[in-house]
């Protein structure tokens, strides 16, 4: 980082995103967060690292906003609306200013697309790979928190949108010649590279009894559901919703499903409730149901349990 100034990095490219009053334009050692009347303020950090969870040579803008959209994903799962976060970087050498100022441009459209706005963070060099970690603030209305551990037997199992997506991008940015369609490729690669967080659906899931983003795997998010709850989650292996791009790239069998429910990064949001919960906008598919017993099955269409040897990532398996 000898070539780079980290004052003139925090002035040029990162004190325009400081866009809250409560940020003081980044020229502070804090920032205030104002606080919202009836509301409770909910925190989530999450951190992406290059070789991890992101190619070394991914666009600087899509690196940016990725790193915002899964602390956001978190956010949404929770009922909560977003406002704002902190981020901090550890930057290797090989990384410039040009590369920088793609990343805040990125960090720029997401905060109008979403409504938050950088409160502050730090910025170091480092001898290992490009690092960002997002601490990421939002509202939601006092006592109306949605967590991990309220799944109750009797209740159904939804997810929104479709399962699998980013794991077939990510297939295919190992092995380009998996797929002959051009448009599955770019729109597998797409949900990889710079997943959809569900904010317009945060309202609705503070219906929900339980909720959790898809991060680690369907199979493996619906197993923290069930522990904390301390109830059997039960899925139906022919509901899981999947594309008709990861259909064409994995088929359509049951190891493909399996595949898809194991893989993992989709910032899908997945719940359970009394009856459905949906709105306007977001695509939501019942997958199974809640009942009494502990952890996750997945069932044919037959009611036979379907072995899942791994149900999703984990991050310190060799």
């Amino acid at each position: 980082m000898t070539r780079l100034s980290e004052f003139d990095l925090i002035e040029k490219l990162f004190a325009p995103l400081a866009t809250s009053p409560g940020a003081f334009g980044l020229k502070d050692d804090v920032a205030t967060v104002a606080e919202r009347r009836g509301c409770e303020l909910v925190v989530t950090a999450d951190a992406v690292v290059a070789g991890v969870d992101f190619f070394p040579g991914d666009p600087a803008p899509g690196v940016a906003k990725k790193a915002l959209r899964v602390n956001l994903s978190d956010l949404a799962a929770k009922g909560a609306e977003p406002f704002g976060y902190l981020l901090t970087l550890l930057i290797p050498r090989e990384i410039g200013r040009a590369y920088l100022k793609e990343f805040a441009e990125g960090l720029a459209q997401d905060q109008e697309r979403f409504g938050v706005s950088l409160l502050g963070g730090d910025m170091s060099a480092t001898p290992g790979p490009l690092s960002i970690a997002i601490t990421a603030f939002g509202h939601v209305p006092a006592g109306r928190l949605v967590r991990r551990s309220g799944a109750r037997a009797g209740d159904l199992v939804f997810v929104t949108g479709t399962i699998g997506d980013s794991g077939g991008g990510l297939a295919l940015l190992k092995e380009p010649a998996l797929s002959s369609s051009a448009s599955a490729h770019d729109s597998l690669i797409g949900r990889y590279r710079l997943p959809e967080p569900r904010i317009a659906f945060a309202p609705a899931v503070r219906d929900a009894s339980a909720s959790i983003d898809i991060s680690d795997g369907l199979l493996a998010d619906l197993g923290h559901v069930a522990e904390a709850s301390g109830v059997r989650i039960v899925v139906a292996a022919d509901r899981i919703p999947r594309s008709p791009e990861l259909k064409a790239l994995w088929g359509d069998g049951e190891e493909a499903i399996v595949r898809a429910a194991a893989a993992g990064d989709d910032y899908e949001i997945a719940f359970t409730a009394p009856t459905l919960i949906q709105d306007a906008q977001t695509p939501v598919t019942c997958i199974g149901r809640v009942e009494q017993g502990s952890g996750v099955e997945l069932l044919d269409a037959a009611g036979r349990e379907i072995a899942t040897p791994r149900k999703g990532y984990r991050h310190f398996e060799r």
